[in-house]
């Protein structure tokens, strides 16, 4: 009796697992099924579409052993159709193919059930190589140029924000100071970036990769001088700074580890460390400078 009990328990963990699984295949196919009628080029669109269709495939068999029909989730559908038009096709996809790795666990454990489930694990295995192999956008070709322009107005300007704040302690001064710097740094970068890729085999354009180091560069800027605009206080300027600049390392580091497949958590401390080792020297440069040449503003 006992035993018939933890049978009956674990089929019921197994049928919650499978609906969960279902809901999970016809929204995919919802969201495949819209992407394949915006995105371009049209290889990219069928096979967004073939994918759909194995998709709807896929939540037909799971609703064959449920025996219950289950609607998208209309908010996933949504989330992921706007990050992929404003993020990037790419970054939105291999995000939904994470998803999908819980879903292959699942799969596994439900072979005992039909002997079908080995070729919808076929199936989602190959989704991952088509992916791949779809995704050739503009901005992961330029991503080099922008981590230049980022990682380099992290390191720089935030080291020198904190020294200009431990300098001259006035936030509007190390503000105007600040953008000044920022704005000349990221003129240099791009300079710099356009005719490094002129003299590479590359097929980046130089004039893009060097607008997109630029604009990456003076829209981190920005983010990093803001609160000495905003503030009064030079220390909460200064804690804002770093707040900002781990936060901008943080989301960047994200982004670029889902769409290539790297591991976060080595990036972003790499990154982290980095920039706050130059802060923490700039600001004792800053203390140095202040103390030496008896600066009082």
């Amino acid at each position: 009796m006992l035993k018939e009990q933890q049978m009956n328990l674990i089929d019921k963990k197994l049928k919650d697992k499978i609906l969960l699984i279902q809901r999970t295949e016809i929204t995919e196919y919802c969201i495949y099924k819209k992407l394949s009628s915006i995105i371009k080029p049209k290889w990219h669109s069928e096979i967004l579409e073939k994918i759909s269709k194995e998709e709807l495939i896929h939540y037909k068999f799971l609703k064959s052993l449920t025996k219950q029909e289950l609607k998208p989730n209309k908010l996933k559908v949504f989330i992921y159709i706007s990050i992929a038009k404003l993020i990037g096709l790419n970054f939105g996809l291999k995000l939904m193919e994470n998803a999908e790795k819980i879903a292959q666990e699942v799969y596994e454990k439900i072979k005992e059930v039909s002997s079908n489930i080995e070729q919808i694990l076929k199936e989602e295995n190959k989704h991952e190589y088509e992916l791949i192999s779809l995704i050739n956008e503009e901005r992961l070709k330029y991503v080099s140029s922008i981590v230049l322009g980022l990682n380099d107005a992290l390191v720089e300007l935030s080291g020198a924000l904190v020294g200009f704040s431990f300098a001259l302690q006035k936030t509007k001064l190390v503000g105007i100071v600040g953008l000044i710097t920022g704005i000349a740094a990221s003129m240099s970068m791009s300079a710099s970036e356009f005719l490094s890729t002129q003299h590479e085999e590359t097929n980046k354009n130089p004039v893009k990769a060097s607008l997109y180091t630029g604009v990456a560069y003076i829209t981190t800027v920005v983010i990093l001088v803001l609160p000495y605009f905003l503030l009064e206080s030079i220390f909460l300027s200064l804690s804002l700074v770093i707040v900002n600049a781990v936060f901008l390392i943080l989301l960047f580091t994200f982004y670029i580890c889902v769409s290539k497949g790297l591991k976060f958590k080595k990036k972003f401390l790499e990154m982290a460390i980095i920039s706050i080792s130059v802060a923490v020297i700039n600001f004792f440069i800053g203390l140095i400078i202040r103390n030496v040449f008896k600066i009082e503003i």
